[in-house]
């Protein structure tokens, strides 16, 4: 008898054990708002990317006291610590030129575009008809270039690859429309009219952790096997939401195939940054850079809407895993998961 019973406790040990693809920093938060030069409530989502001389940079959201936002610079040699920290707001809303920033900009997404030269930001402005996206463009992360609303609101959690696509530029997005709240791709022939629209991932129904509503995290991750995306489900709960992060693998010249899609979330609030804060369970990137072996991915997520945090991975762990806890993504496959 006690054999048998020690075999179902050792049975149910292995069921609850999951695998860690992302190792917090031990240090974290790598940033909270007692870091700031200035007066200002909180500092969270912010977008990353490296410069050509292997410092990082991190485009940092900050509410202020009044509850809107702006975006601040943040550098550091090893992506890790020594912060350097604009001493001023580095983009802030230009509400004459840009009304549709009247209430902040937000959640900034970084994709270097080499047959630019610039880095491309795409980052959500609060208008009066709600949160739109925004496109600008900037070489040093110091000048920047506006390029204005290109998805009117109710839209956001948006990155535009870093290459054309069949002689088009290709931008993720959220929209909310009565389908719901799914991740969509458009097409442009010049970076400011999208058009050719495409359901990507839709948000699963029922009691799934990512039901109702998803969204990009940070931008597509380019590998041998297609796009892989990192993105949020938000789990509605009567007290609150839970954010957290699941896998996606795209068709590289067909962004809107999804190949291979996982069943359960890899990455959720787990720590008292993570629990507490602002808004409560919340794990939400925009941003990473990859390691010179190509491997290493550094994730640079915001932590209950409060401070920025940093977890490590591998690129190749996360595809092994995907592989694993995955299922194919075809129309019959999305059918039948979703009645």
């Amino acid at each position: 008898m006690m054999s048998i019973l020690a075999e179902k406790l050792s049975d149910k040990a292995v069921m609850n054990q999951h695998e860690t693809l992302f190792h917090r920093y031990p240090a974290n938060p790598i940033l909270t708002g007692k870091d700031w030069p200035y007066s200002m409530n909180s500092v969270f989502n912010a977008g990353a990317t490296l410069l050509p001389d292997g410092s990082t940079v991190l485009l940092c959201r900050v509410e202020d006291r009044r509850g809107l936002s702006h975006l601040c610079v943040a550098r550091s040699v090893n992506g890790v610590d020594g912060w350097q920290i604009d001493r001023e707001p580095t983009l802030m809303p230009d509400v004459e030129r840009y009304p549709e920033e009247l209430w902040g900009i937000e959640d900034p997404r970084i994709t270097y575009v080499p047959e630019l030269k610039q880095y491309a930001i795409a980052y959500t402005s609060y208008s009066r008809g709600g949160p739109g996206v925004s496109l600008a463009l900037t070489k040093d992360f110091r000048a920047f270039e506006r390029l204005g609303v290109v998805m009117s609101p109710d839209d956001k959690d948006a990155a535009l690859l870093p290459r054309r696509i069949n002689g088009f530029w290709a931008l993720i997005h959220r929209p909310m429309t009565p389908l719901g709240a799914h991740i969509w791709v458009s097409y442009s022939p010049d970076l400011r009219h999208w058009g050719n629209h495409k359901l990507m991932l839709e948000a699963r129904r029922g009691a799934w952790w990512d039901a109702n509503k998803i969204g990009m995290s940070p931008p597509p991750i380019e590998t041998s096997r297609g796009w892989l995306m990192i993105y949020h489900g938000v789990r509605r709960t009567p007290s609150s939401s839970i954010y957290r992060l699941g896998l996606a693998l795209f068709d590289l010249e067909q962004p809107e195939k999804c190949l291979i899609r996982g069943d359960s979330w890899m990455f959720a609030p787990e720590t008292e940054y993570e629990r507490h804060g602002d808004v409560q369970d919340v794990v939400f990137p925009c941003g990473y850079t990859v390691a010179p072996d190509g491997d290493t991915i550094n994730l640079y997520y915001g932590a209950a809407d409060s401070s920025i945090a940093l977890a490590h991975g591998s690129i190749r762990s996360l595809l092994v895993w995907l592989d694993a806890n995955g299922h194919s993504e075809s129309s019959h496959d999305r059918r039948e998961r979703h009645r």
